[in-house]
């Protein structure tokens, strides 16, 4: 590695997932003010809105959208002018 080019608080890191609670060990530059016990180490914490833990690509549990009341309500307003 070259001297000089590479970011200098390259350190082990926590990251949490705030909505479901998971947790996992991780390097990374992040910085942050918060600490964390995780496997009998003290490590920085960095809060995660959603990982792949808790999105529902990696999970497969998707929400339900409701777009036929969408295109139902679009249908209503202009589908008539489409027709003349």
């Amino acid at each position: 590695m070259k001297k000089g080019i590479h970011p200098e608080n390259y350190r082990p890191v926590v990251f949490k997932d705030m909505s479901n609670g998971d947790m996992f060990l991780s390097r990374s530059t992040c910085a942050t003010k918060d600490t964390i016990e995780f496997e009998g180490e003290t490590y920085p914490l960095v809060k995660l809105e959603i990982s792949s833990s808790s999105h529902p690509f990696y999970t497969g549990k998707s929400k339900l959208v409701d777009t036929a009341g969408r295109v139902d309500k679009f249908m209503s307003r202009y589908g008539n002018r489409m027709k003349k």
